[in-house]
């Protein structure tokens, strides 16, 4: 089948984190992974509370790629439930680890809101499970077609 790739990997440590109030949730993940020598993780669950949500969707009707023009950009104040967040924590181009994560929030209305996370703080408490993914030969790199950074296979034997 054309038109995707694949790397199969194993998976190495496990992680329950819990995170403080106040703490910076991008900056906690990417300092934690840091001090272990982590090069990619994926989140498999998380809960808890954040607010100053910085998020971003992609406009209705938007075609690729993807641009600043082609997005919306939200603050929101919170506090606000955190009922979900995954993504993955690979190496950029440079080797510094960037997280790539989708979020979703819910007001105390009971309204769900979500999108690629810049950055939230943690408001009461947040607990992530993380895991290692133990793999080699994969990036973050900007995509063209895209126009958003993605993961990049270097392997040219997972092209199907």
């Amino acid at each position: 089948m054309k038109g995707f790739w694949y790397k199969e990997w194993q998976e190495g440590r496990r992680f329950i984190l819990k995170i403080k109030p106040g703490q910076r949730l991008k900056q906690c993940l990417s300092q934690f992974v840091a001090d272990r020598g982590i090069k990619y993780a994926v989140i498999t669950s998380a809960v808890g509370s954040v607010t100053q949500v910085h998020l971003r969707g992609i406009k209705a009707g938007a075609r690729l790629p993807i641009t600043e023009a082609r997005m919306n950009q939200h603050l929101i104040d919170g506090p606000l439930e955190l009922v979900g967040l995954e993504g993955n924590l690979v190496p950029d181009e440079s080797g510094h680890i960037d997280c790539h994560l989708h979020i979703l929030v819910a007001k105390s209305s009971g309204e769900v809101l979500g999108g690629h996370l810049f950055d939230a703080e943690v408001f009461a408490s947040c607990e992530i499970l993380l895991s290692e993914a133990l793999v080699d030969g994969i990036e973050r790199q900007a995509s063209k077609s895209g126009g958003v950074p993605t993961i990049f296979i270097q392997d040219e034997e997972s092209q199907p």
